[in-house]
């Protein structure tokens, strides 16, 4: 079992769309598993408009292992009364080869009841050149408190070019105190998971 493997494994055993910067000095680790790649991406924030980072990666659809160096930037927050907004730019460039790089945003809006958001980036392989998008959008059946158990039921569509058409499946997501979990299947993607830890 690769190390990816166990560290997936260890935080499933643990029970846990995240914000992709945290506070100000704080850092985040997640892992992320479908059925084009596996990966686990450490980031720090030095404030809270950006974060830099590396991320690993298992590329199952092109068969080879690779890092990205990752900055991400916030572009845009709006907050209100009942509800935030944000919108990012994220990069990341393989520090052994330059020319495979991505660029992409995304996105989101969420009251405590309503979550929407979407992601798309674009990415230059020296195998092939691809895009990834998504948007998903979902609801809270329950509204909890401060460090309850909180939990999201969402429907998430993606589309990687390398595939064809889109495919559309069931997301759960829970969060509680500093660990996510965000998890969906289907026939065609398989398992599509994102778990999340911030200190």
């Amino acid at each position: 079992m690769g190390i990816f493997k166990i560290f997936l494994v260890l935080f499933i055993s643990f029970g846990l769309e995240a914000r992709p910067i945290s506070y100000s000095g704080g850092s985040t680790l997640m892992a992320f598993s479908d059925n084009i790649k596996d990966s686990l991406y450490y980031h720090y924030s030095p404030t809270y408009k950006y974060s830099i980072g590396i991320e690993a990666i298992n590329n199952k659809y092109f068969e080879k292992d690779f890092s990205y160096l990752r900055f991400t930037y916030l572009l845009n927050r709006k907050n209100t009364d009942i509800s935030q907004r944000n919108l990012y730019f994220q990069s990341g460039i393989n520090p052994e080869r330059l020319s495979e790089n991505f660029i992409g945003m995304h996105g989101d809006w969420e009251t405590r009841r309503w979550f929407t958001g979407f992601g798309y980036k674009s990415v230059q392989n020296n195998i092939k050149d691809y895009s990834d998008q998504y948007i998903q959008v979902g609801f809270a059946p329950y509204l909890g408190e401060y460090g309850d158990l909180h939990t999201w039921v969402m429907l998430k569509s993606k589309k990687n070019s390398l595939l064809e058409g889109n495919s559309t499946y069931p997301v759960l997501k829970f969060f509680k105190g500093n660990f996510l979990m965000e998890f969906g299947y289907n026939d065609k993607t398989e398992w599509d998971t994102h778990i999340m830890y911030r200190f």
